[in-house]
């Protein structure tokens, strides 16, 4: 027995190592390739080696015993190639997964280290100015009344400020958590628009913004009438603090196929492109020339509320600012 194999198997190792060595250069091409084609290489080379080898062996006589060996070892191809093949393809797509899933989570990780400094930022300043004011007042320093009137307004204006952005941090957590649940109705876009702008226009007069809104058409949409009007809110909020005095924020309602259309747009002078897929993000604040106010969280909460009526949301430049455009699913028939 030893001496037979002793035989054979320089003529085994003779013409299956070539096609070994072969088939390792084959996958080395296929490293950074596809990961089907490496493992289809993979399947392939120790059949080819095999029969080889046994070829080699057998002196090239085709016997029966050899036609049978050969025949085997083609019908075990038919079968791990295209094995091969669809585990190949079934990894990479998981793989490609995993990095995407890994990437999404660094990306969430990154927006919750960044919210978590802004907040504590934002909840610091008012927090010491409240607290300035009551010290003020239990300790005398200021009595007139007038005075006292005028701490009690600004303590009452920071609260404010306090109250809602605990409220935005609220509601975004149901819309991240999933836990948003819409009372859907028939919602015509005129009277959440007429009511937005009539209470912004307050805000928008008080910085010099002229606020108009106009619309070839007025389209219902169902959806949820106070979610949908903290969308506008949160749009023309964010345009008016954004555009200077003197400049125009404007609505404009339409209808586009089986979508309704609301475009907000304003004069900021525009986002950088670099940073335009970044403005629906949560704390995004953008550059320090865009006097960045708030949590940061409007545009976050818009873009939830906006996707959970199955809508869409986006941003682009447009003439001397930016324009945030929102579609919505008109109502059905």
């Amino acid at each position: 027995m030893l001496v037979e194999i002793s035989h054979i198997l320089p003529y085994a190792v003779l013409f299956s190592l070539p096609l070994a060595v072969l088939g390792a250069l084959l996958l080395r091409r296929f490293v950074h390739g596809s990961l089907a084609a490496a493992l289809t290489v993979l399947a392939i080379v120790p059949v080819v080696a095999t029969i080889g080898g046994v070829l080699a062996v057998s002196g090239f006589m085709f016997t029966s015993m050899l036609v049978t060996t050969v025949l085997v070892c083609v019908l075990v191809a038919l079968v791990t190639v295209p094995a091969a093949v669809v585990l190949g393809r079934s990894i990479a797509r998981r793989s490609v997964w995993e990095r995407e899933a890994r990437a999404r989570e660094r990306a969430a990780e990154a927006s919750r280290r960044e919210l978590v400094a802004w907040i504590s930022h934002d909840l610091r300043t008012p927090l010491a100015g409240i607290r300035a004011m009551a010290e003020a007042l239990a300790d005398g320093v200021v009595t007139r009344p007038a005075e006292v009137a005028d701490y009690a307004g600004r303590i009452s204006a920071e609260a404010r400020q306090l109250s809602g952005m605990v409220d935005d941090l609220f509601e975004l957590s149901r819309i991240t958590a999933g836990a948003l649940r819409l009372t859907l109705s028939e919602v015509p876009l005129a009277d959440v628009v007429s009511d937005v702008v009539a209470a912004e226009r307050a805000v928008a007069a008080r910085k010099g913004v002229e606020l108009r809104a106009d619309a070839l058409t007025w389209p219902v949409v169902l959806g949820s009438d106070p979610e949908l009007a903290r969308v506008v809110r949160n749009l023309l909020a964010n345009a008016i603090r954004h555009t200077p005095p003197d400049g125009t924020v404007a609505v404009q309602v339409d209808v586009e196929g089986s979508e309704a259309l609301l475009r907000v747009d304003d004069a900021c002078g525009g986002i950088p492109e670099a940073d335009l897929p970044r403005v629906f993000d949560v704390a995004f604040r953008g550059t320090p020339s865009r006097q960045p106010v708030g949590g940061g969280l409007g545009l976050a909460i818009a873009r939830g509320l906006v996707e959970a009526h199955r809508g869409t949301i986006d941003a682009r430049n447009h003439g001397a600012g930016c324009r945030f455009e929102v579609r919505l699913p008109l109502r059905t028939a």
